[in-house]
């Protein structure tokens, strides 16, 4: 699903304009995106947490250059879904479409 999508659902869920929709969801997106790079970890209650993971400085190797690189410690974004909604995700219908459409493919 793309976000003109989800913008379209809700749009025709609650009544209110495509616009109007699509301003709310990229204020949403702006304001979780400028607390993780305040370093804020942001927390959805029975949706999930966008937290801040720090990667240790590492070791790889250059393989072209046959060298060694030190890559620097680093933060990066993640998203860790609530446990309600890893529940619902588990329990939903969605893995017997898959399996459905997956059938449909091997008969094809």
């Amino acid at each position: 699903m793309t976000k003109a999508e989800v913008i379209a659902e809700i749009a025709q869920k609650t009544g209110i304009e495509k616009v109007d929709v699509a301003e709310c969801v990229e204020a949403f997106f702006k304001v979780i995106k400028n607390s993780m790079i305040e370093g804020d970890n942001v927390y959805v209650r029975g949706f999930g947490s966008f937290v801040i993971k720090k990667r240790a400085e590492k070791t790889a190797r250059n393989i072209s250059k046959n060298t060694a690189i030190i890559i620097p410690e680093h933060f990066i974004p993640s998203f860790k879904p609530a446990k309600v909604f890893v529940e619902k995700v588990k329990n939903s219908s969605a893995k017997a479409k898959m399996a459905a459409s997956a059938e449909e493919k091997v008969e094809l």
